[in-house]
């Protein structure tokens, strides 16, 4: 795989290891847990990074479709930490299967997003796509904060 292609599937590693790592610490109950109106459970937030990755890199620059109901990853509820982990781990291996088939003159071609018919650069949505799961990871592990927080009180 090209220099780039595995940097770039590392940094997904690294974050999905971050979560595997809370994942491994919090109990069952805290997975649907919500904090306050208008905030959203460790299991929407994970469905919804998986989705959102899936989404990006399948979708608009491999031209894959995946049937992703963004709305319903809103909605989600009862997984198991192991369900989560098995999205998180068959995302690993489908966004290393992607990008291993693309040079870096890919990375300049352009996709069109099926949700909105935006027209974005193969590097943008790779850009969009790490960007959004890092900001997501940040939210999972301030829920893991306040649910220690809360359970300690």
């Amino acid at each position: 795989m090209i220099s780039f292609f595995e940097n770039y599937v590392n940094n997904v590693l690294e974050l999905h290891n971050e979560i595997r790592g809370i994942l491994k610490e919090i109990p069952h109950n805290a997975l649907d847990w919500i904090p306050s109106s208008g905030m959203n459970s460790l299991n929407v937030l994970i469905v919804h990074v998986t989705g959102a990755e899936r989404y990006w890199i399948g979708d608009v620059i491999a031209g894959d479709p995946s049937g992703r109901d963004r709305d319903a990853e809103f909605e989600m509820q009862g997984l198991s930490a192991n369900e989560l982990i098995q999205r998180l781990d068959e995302n690993d291996n489908y966004i290393q299967n992607v990008l291993e088939k693309l040079d870096l003159e890919e990375l300049n071609k352009k996709r069109t997003s099926p949700r909105n018919g935006r027209e974005v650069s193969v590097d943008w949505a790779l850009f969009h796509a790490l960007k959004h799961t890092a900001l997501h990871v940040g939210h999972i592990e301030i829920l893991r904060q306040l649910w220690e927080l809360q359970k300690a009180s």
